[in-house]
Parts: structure tokens; sequence; C-alpha cells
């Protein structure tokens, strides 16, 4: 659907988007992995990524993206997941509740980090090197899958590569929207405890507080 105007829709919403490949936000809303690597955009505040909120709108994207990037049983689904081109109407297929955060700062750490997501190792590796002072950041999502996508058109303000976005016309909260997770309470549980145990406790911060 697309997003009207008004009846409960905010002119300067209160939940972010994350921007990520679309790729990646199908995998999150297919259940296939419960976790986004990140280091920040070169539009980031301050050059680094950060967490700011509980929960995002999750906003699939074609930039950047590149099958030879994926793990190999996944070099396909670039093809099920084109995502909004820039400049033109954006469209959310889905929100997620961000339950845990890890930081990852030693290179041994990223092959675990690695295995929990569809990008191949290679590139998660090259993440970590990139700016090699700042860390990798681990976000464990509990995605859900908007019974219907919602559209808004496109503002210039929206381009550029950063990690948040903050979407006008769109609904202040991704929860009032009829939608479903991916995974049932108890399936997103033991993937959870998964993605902990492949960390040292030292590496968790735990859930962030919304600003």
């Amino acid at each position: 659907m697309t997003a009207p105007a008004t009846n409960g829709v905010s002119s300067g919403p209160s939940v972010p988007a994350l921007k990520e490949w679309a790729v990646v936000v199908r995998a999150l809303l297919a259940g296939e992995q419960i976790v986004d690597i990140r280091k920040g955009g070169l539009r980031e505040d301050g050059r680094r990524f950060s967490v700011t909120t509980d929960r995002c709108w999750l906003s699939p994207t074609a930039e950047h993206q590149d099958a030879a990037l994926l793990g190999a049983a996944y070099a396909h689904w670039i093809d099920l997941a084109p995502g909004s081109p820039a400049g033109g109407p954006v469209t959310i297929p889905g929100w997620a509740e961000i339950v845990d955060v890890a930081t990852v700062t030693e290179p041994d750490q990223v092959a675990a980090v690695a295995a929990k997501s569809i990008w191949s190792p290679e590139y998660v590796a090259s993440r970590f090197r990139w700016k090699r002072r700042d860390p990798l950041t681990v976000l464990v999502l509990r995605a859900h899958l908007l019974d219907e996508p919602v559209t808004i058109p496109w503002r210039d303000e929206y381009g550029g590569c950063t990690s948040w976005v903050e979407y006008a016309d769109l609904p202040a909260d991704p929860a009032d929207l009829a939608s479903v997770p991916a995974l049932s309470d108890g399936a997103f549980a033991a993937r959870h405890r998964g993605v902990r145990s492949a960390l040292s406790d030292e590496c968790w911060s735990g859930p962030p507080t919304a600003d």
C-alpha cells in the first residue's frame, strides 16, 4: 500500500529505518538470519555506526548489492530481492525489534559472526578491515513481515551511504501495522542463543534503549 499523509502518519517519524541490501532484508524477513553486521556509511554521523533505537523499519536497497559477496547458496537471491532503486518510490516490507547488540573488535571473532549471515566470510572480513579502528557492530533483529508493504515517495535526503534514514510519511510506530514475526518465539530464542554463544560475553551490550 501507499502510505497516506494523515491518519496516524508522522511527518517526522520517531522510528528510523535501517537501510540494508534488499537480499539481506529478504533473509531477515524469511527467518534465514537474525543478525545484521554494520560498520557505518560514509554519511554516518561521526562517520561511525551507532544504535539509538530499539526498533526500526527495514528498508531494502539495491545499492552496492553484489552476488559475489554472498555465500554460494544465496547468490541467486539477488534476483529475488531487487530493492528500491535510488530516486524511485521506497517500499518497506517489514520492521524489526533490536533485541541485542554486540561489538566485534578482534579478527578471530569475525568468522563466528560471518557464519550467522548470508554474506560470504570473505566479505564480512573485508568489512571488519575497512576503517580498522572502528569495530563491527552486530545487531540481533526480531524481524516482522508486514501484511501489506508500505510505499512512500522518494525525497533527495533519503539518498547516500548511510545506515539510518528518517523517512517522512510513515506511521510513527511500525508495531501499529498488521505484521507477523519471521520466526516463532521458540525458534527465535534458539537462534538468539546460538548467536550469543558465538561471541564472548564481553562483546555483548544487550538491547539498546530508545531515545
